[in-house]
């Protein structure tokens, strides 16, 4: 159910633009732009969005964290996860990813 939701959006997104396609990251696959990723689903189920340094979790009151893969490293700055109870972010937050992508390039 959560994949093939992020199934659903990563298809949407694709067909808005050619520059916008699949793609992997850390074996989950991946929407990028330009051949970078800007998100992902991760293997626990969550999508996981390039937000970048400066983004506040807490300012949409929804359950986001800081992406964390590692058991012995630290946290990949700039990404967070959302699970799928807060899938009604998941579009707006990859289109938000989006936008944090193509302002760096």
């Amino acid at each position: 159910m959560e994949e093939q939701y992020f199934n659903e959006i990563r298809e949407r997104f694709c067909l808005t633009s050619p520059e916008i396609r699949t793609g992997k990251m850390m074996r989950s696959e991946a929407i990028t732009y330009q051949g970078k990723v800007f998100a992902f689903f991760s293997r626990k189920k969550r999508m996981v969005f390039k937000l970048g340094k400066e983004f506040d979790p807490d300012s949409l009151g929804i359950d986001i964290q800081v992406f964390n893969p590692f058991k012995n490293r630290g946290a990949l700055h700039g990404w967070f996860e959302v699970p799928f109870t807060g899938k009604e972010q998941w579009e707006p937050l990859t289109k938000r990813a989006l936008g944090v992508l193509k302002n760096e390039l």
